[in-house]
Protein backbone atom coordinates (compact mmCIF):
# COMPACT_ATOMS: atom_id res chain seq x y z
CA UNK A 1 0.00 0.00 0.00
CA UNK A 2 1.35 3.41 -0.96
CA UNK A 3 1.19 6.28 1.48
CA UNK A 4 0.45 9.84 0.38
CA UNK A 5 0.55 12.91 2.58
CA UNK A 6 -2.18 15.46 1.88
CA UNK A 7 -3.37 18.66 3.54
CA UNK A 8 -6.92 19.83 4.08
CA UNK A 9 -7.68 23.34 2.83
CA UNK A 10 -9.60 25.85 4.94
CA UNK A 11 -12.80 25.00 3.06
CA UNK A 12 -12.46 21.29 3.95
CA UNK A 13 -11.22 20.11 0.57
CA UNK A 14 -8.44 17.59 0.18
CA UNK A 15 -6.57 17.19 -3.08
CA UNK A 16 -6.26 13.55 -4.11
CA UNK A 17 -2.79 13.03 -5.63
CA UNK A 18 -2.78 12.36 -9.38
CA UNK A 19 -1.24 8.89 -8.91
CA UNK A 20 -4.17 7.90 -6.69
CA UNK A 21 -6.74 9.41 -9.07
CA UNK A 22 -5.21 7.46 -11.95
CA UNK A 23 -5.07 4.20 -9.97
CA UNK A 24 -8.74 4.54 -8.96
CA UNK A 25 -9.90 5.71 -12.36
CA UNK A 26 -11.18 8.92 -10.79
CA UNK A 27 -12.62 11.42 -13.22
CA UNK A 28 -14.03 14.89 -12.68
CA UNK A 29 -17.57 14.49 -11.41
CA UNK A 30 -17.09 10.79 -10.69
CA UNK A 31 -19.15 9.13 -7.97
CA UNK A 32 -17.49 7.50 -4.98
CA UNK A 33 -18.54 5.88 -1.75
CA UNK A 34 -16.63 7.05 1.32
CA UNK A 35 -16.72 5.04 4.51
CA UNK A 36 -15.13 5.73 7.86
CA UNK A 37 -13.87 2.80 9.91
CA UNK A 38 -14.28 2.59 13.67
CA UNK A 39 -10.58 3.48 13.88
CA UNK A 40 -11.21 6.69 11.93
CA UNK A 41 -9.66 5.58 8.63
CA UNK A 42 -11.27 6.85 5.41
CA UNK A 43 -11.93 4.49 2.55
CA UNK A 44 -12.84 5.74 -0.94
CA UNK A 45 -14.22 3.35 -3.53
CA UNK A 46 -15.59 4.15 -6.98
CA UNK A 47 -19.38 3.70 -6.98
CA UNK A 48 -19.10 1.43 -10.04
CA UNK A 49 -16.98 -0.99 -7.95
CA UNK A 50 -19.53 -0.98 -5.13
CA UNK A 51 -22.35 -1.68 -7.58
CA UNK A 52 -20.38 -4.51 -9.22
CA UNK A 53 -19.63 -6.07 -5.82
CA UNK A 54 -23.30 -5.96 -4.77
CA UNK A 55 -24.39 -7.40 -8.14
CA UNK A 56 -21.94 -10.28 -7.71
CA UNK A 57 -23.23 -10.93 -4.21
CA UNK A 58 -26.88 -10.92 -5.30
CA UNK A 59 -26.04 -13.17 -8.26
CA UNK A 60 -25.08 -15.85 -5.75
CA UNK A 61 -28.71 -16.08 -4.60
CA UNK A 62 -30.16 -16.53 -8.09
CA UNK A 63 -30.16 -20.01 -9.64
CA UNK A 64 -28.29 -20.30 -12.94
CA UNK A 65 -31.45 -21.30 -14.82
CA UNK A 66 -33.35 -18.15 -13.74
CA UNK A 67 -33.39 -15.02 -15.88
CA UNK A 68 -34.77 -12.16 -13.79
CA UNK A 69 -35.23 -9.88 -16.81
CA UNK A 70 -37.38 -12.48 -18.55
CA UNK A 71 -39.40 -13.06 -15.38
CA UNK A 72 -40.00 -9.34 -14.88
CA UNK A 73 -41.00 -8.90 -18.53
CA UNK A 74 -43.46 -11.79 -18.25
CA UNK A 75 -44.97 -10.31 -15.07
CA UNK A 76 -45.37 -6.91 -16.74
CA UNK A 77 -47.06 -8.49 -19.76
CA UNK A 78 -49.46 -10.35 -17.47
CA UNK A 79 -50.27 -7.14 -15.58
CA UNK A 80 -50.85 -5.26 -18.83
CA UNK A 81 -53.17 -8.02 -20.08
CA UNK A 82 -55.26 -7.73 -16.91
CA UNK A 83 -55.77 -3.98 -17.35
Amino acid sequence: MQEHHVTMAANGRIVVPSQVRTALGMEKGGAFVMTVSEEGALHFEPLRNVIARVQDEVRGYIPDDVNLVDELSAERRQEAARE
